[in-house]
């Protein structure tokens, strides 16, 4: 249960949106240079693209491709030491309830402090708590991965499925499809998080019972989606090999609820712990992560941790001309608030990034889709954007042509590294060069003139302007590796905290997802039985056609 305390924020009040003396001066400095072009501003500056780099944590910044002037970022950083970003980043660090309307810390930096730096919040030194369930997860992830764990039959696991929704499904998803090339090819990953019971019927269907282990991944216990998918998984289980003490041994739970966990039938010597202080969005580097542990080994997990905790300290402690996260952070307030762009894109030029944006939109849109701030009030300026994507060089052929010739602006994130973890032939330089082209193409465009020049002919001339003047950053590393991933996760959570600060909204609750939840299972109830509904017309008509077909589908119509 969720321990709900007086709806008051611990951090300083901020002045409402309109009177803040930085978003004053923001908005008379955007009417002087909303007109600015990306080309007139790199020939009067032929430095422009080293000035607007910054570099942290294996990822070089290069933020030059935005619609910005020095004095630009001088106002932005302005804007966030207003809103007292600092204060509540060294609040959030030292364990304060800045989720102030479940009365919780906000703590999941405490998931990747190294063994010797203690943290004691209310008396208890977290980390001891923290790397005692690491040494857990890396004890069992060793046995999985040495054979040593048999299933009920006495044969190794070969399969893994991990059983959860939101943040226990998406984030250690998206992980392992990360670090695959660093995974145990012996083991198959699945990932089941959808009620729809086509997600476990295709997850599963060549899979060996018997050779199958599933990790159910949820707080409580409790999660409807969840833990109905949990009990298919344990029917599938038992029928096939006959017996109820087989969940023993082909379960795992990844929860805080030990009584629910018992009910369920799974040891709960084989339960991993974790903790109110860690948010569902958060939590892949947690107990929530045994699964991608128990793909790239105990030691590929801690230098993930690593490298969340190289980017948890460059946030703290660099100063904000050279600090990554405010700067991704101010640049998207700078497009959302200013210029009223309604979406930012999120385009790896990785495959193995392949589902970083769908993981980053819920970070962000769970974390600061919101109306109603930390006062109570409903704010009166834009907070989060849609975030959206997909990996280069698909999205080119997909949606770019929105990017470069639609009437809406759209920022970019595009993300890339100089080595390929599979150098085949000659296609990672090709790969990249579409890679610093989009970005070339975005800011400058083509012109009227220059189309003409090509010899193109005029009733075609303007089909074929690009007008460019479209922002981007670019994030470029050297590979793809297990620190690196961590870092560049760790990197967006701060962005996204940093925006949810300024924006004054709670980032870490999510009140959002209840009243779904709440009609849905009431109108669960009504579906198989012929009950009076007191819904609205729609629903209701909606509601009784399900009905019907259902019936006729059965033959009892």
């Amino acid at each position: 249960m969720r321990r709900v305390t007086s709806p008051s924020s611990p951090l300083p009040a901020l002045t409402p949106w309109p009177q803040r003396p930085a978003v004053r001066e923001l908005q008379r400095h955007f009417e002087e240079v909303r007109s600015l072009h990306l080309r007139q501003l790199f020939q009067e500056d032929p430095q422009r693209g080293e000035r607007f780099s910054a570099e942290a944590c294996g990822l070089y910044l290069d933020y030059s491709k935005n619609r910005i002037v020095p004095r630009t970022v001088e106002l932005l950083l302005e804007l966030a030491r207003e809103a007292r970003v600092p204060t509540a980043a060294e609040a959030m660090f030292r364990g304060d309830e800045i989720n102030f309307t479940e009365g919780r810390s906000v703590l999941h930096t405490a998931l990747r402090l190294p063994r010797e730096q203690a943290l004691v919040v209310g008396g208890r030194n977290l980390t001891v708590d923290v790397h005692e369930v690491l040494d857990r997860m890396a004890q069992f992830a060793r046995q999985v991965r040495d054979g040593s764990w048999l299933g009920h039959t006495g044969k190794r696991i070969k399969n893994v499925v991990n059983v959860g929704i939101g943040g226990s499904d998406l984030g250690p998803y998206m992980a392992y499809e990360a670090l695959r090339a660093y995974s145990d090819r012996s083991l198959t990953l699945r990932f089941v998080s959808n009620v729809d019971a086509t997600d476990f019927a295709e997850a599963t269907r060549d899979l060996d019972p018997s050779e199958t282990l599933f990790i159910i991944c949820s707080k409580t216990f409790t999660t409807q989606e969840t833990l109905a998918n949990a009990r298919l998984a344990r029917s599938w289980l038992v029928s096939a090999l006959g017996s109820e003490q087989a969940v023993r041994r082909h379960f795992v739970a990844v929860s805080t609820n030990a009584e629910e966990v018992a009910r369920f039938g799974i040891d709960t010597a084989n339960m991993f712990g974790f903790w109110d202080w860690v948010g569902g969005r958060y939590s892949m580097d947690s107990a929530v992560g045994l699964s991608l542990a128990v793909a790239i080994g105990p030691e590929a997990f801690g230098e993930l941790l690593a490298g969340f905790h190289d980017m948890d300290q460059h946030f703290r402690t660099a100063p904000w001309p050279q600090n990554l996260p405010v700067l991704m952070a101010v640049l998207g307030v700078w497009y959302n608030n200013f210029f009223g762009a309604e979406s930012h894109a999120i385009l790896p030029y990785d495959q193995y990034l392949s589902r970083f944006s769908a993981y980053l939109q819920q970070l962000d849109m769970e974390s600061n889709g919101k109306y109603v701030g930390s006062d109570g009030q409903r704010v009166p300026q834009q907070t989060g954007p849609v975030i959206w994507g997909q990996p280069g060089t698909n999205g080119q052929h997909a949606f770019y042509q929105l990017l470069h010739q639609g009437t809406k602006l759209i920022p970019a994130d595009f993300i890339g590294f100089s080595r390929s973890l599979n150098p085949l032939g000659d296609h990672h330089d090709l790969l990249m060069a579409n890679f610093f082209a989009q970005t070339e193409a975005l800011a400058f465009g083509k012109t009227l003139e220059e189309v003409k020049a090509e010899g193109v002919p005029a009733a075609l001339a303007q089909h074929k302007v690009f007008e460019g003047n479209r922002p981007t950053n670019t994030l470029l590393a050297e590979r793809l590796t297990p620190r690196l991933l961590g870092s560049l996760v760790a990197l967006y959570e701060h962005k996204v905290f940093v925006q949810g600060v300024i924006w004054n909204v709670n980032s870490f609750d999510q009140w959002g997802v209840e009243l779904g939840k709440v009609l849905a299972k009431r109108i669960t109830g009504e579906l198989g039985v012929a009950s009076e509904l007191r819904h609205d017309s729609s629903t209701n008509a909606l509601i009784r056609r399900y009905r019907a077909q259902r019936a006729a589908a059965s033959g009892k119509a």
